[in-house]
């Protein structure tokens, strides 16, 4: 058996239907585990499961939904047997702009999906499991909440928050659940369209490994963080942007300073 064997263990990942969501649930799925993915459609729930393949079930459940989180470790329980890895993927961004130009609903809505919804799940996984039996979680944060930039200030604030909640619960929940958090940079995702779809080649040129981000690039570090290989990683943040947050690759590249 390799360390990335999850052969028998069973994974829950919210908003799976698509983007890194969905990348998880295949990383997952490809090392041997069970999944239940998340979507707000049942529809899209079961394309995602046939495309991920194996024995994955698609789910209808938004985020912040308590009802529809306690039916899928209910249907976990039922067809798996155990709940042994919580990837909080599900995110959302409506208020974009200047922090102080957005309103209730937004600011509401941002923290209720990014903050709250991790909150629920990874409660309801121990309560139902993982408290018991062991296991392992993962949030889905951003190299947003580690710095600032322009019209972002919402979103990065709530990253920020989950960053620090990682940490957080990864004391509360020891020694038997690992809590740790992904801040990937920017990545080609629907989520993401606005910093990159028509930047591309400013990011790929900026960028110290020159290019932007895939959703399996994040799928393959969740795979890792929820396996026997990082046994002993917890309250931990990995960052994987590829180099963005070194700042502007392209001022040392060999044929910017011959130019010089």
């Amino acid at each position: 058996m390799t360390r990335l064997d999850l052969t028998g263990r069973t994974a829950i990942v919210t908003g799976g239907s698509r983007g890194i969501g969905l990348a998880a649930a295949k990383a997952i799925a490809a090392a041997g585990g069970n999944v239940i993915l998340t979507s707000r459609s049942q529809e899209s729930a079961d394309a995602a499961a046939a495309e991920v393949g194996g024995t994955t079930l698609g789910i209808v459940a938004h985020a912040v939904d308590e009802q529809g989180a306690r039916r899928c470790m209910d249907l976990a329980l039922e067809w798996f047997g155990s709940i042994d890895i919580l990837v909080n993927n599900a995110g959302t961004n409506p208020a974009y702009g200047p922090v102080i130009d957005q309103d209730h609903a937004r600011f509401a809505k941002t923290f209720d999906v990014n903050l709250w919804a991790p909150v629920l799940w990874t409660g309801l996984a121990t309560r139902a499991w993982m408290g018991e039996h062991g296991g392992a979680v993962v949030n889905m944060a951003s190299i947003g909440g580690l710095g600032f930039e322009p019209d972002l200030g919402i979103y990065n604030a709530s990253k920020a928050a989950l960053i620090h909640l990682t940490k957080q619960l990864a004391l509360e929940l020891s020694p038997r659940v690992r809590v740790n958090s992904l801040a990937p940079g920017v990545v080609r995702t629907k989520l993401a369209e606005q910093l990159w779809k028509q930047y591309e080649g400013q990011l790929n040129s900026s960028t110290a490994l020159g290019r932007i981000g895939e959703p399996g690039d994040i799928g393959s570090a969740v795979a890792f963080l929820v396996s026997d290989a990082a046994s002993w990683v917890t309250g931990e943040t990995f960052v994987i942007d590829g180099g963005q947050r070194l700042g502007d690759a392209a001022l040392f590249r060999a044929e910017a300073l011959a130019d010089a």
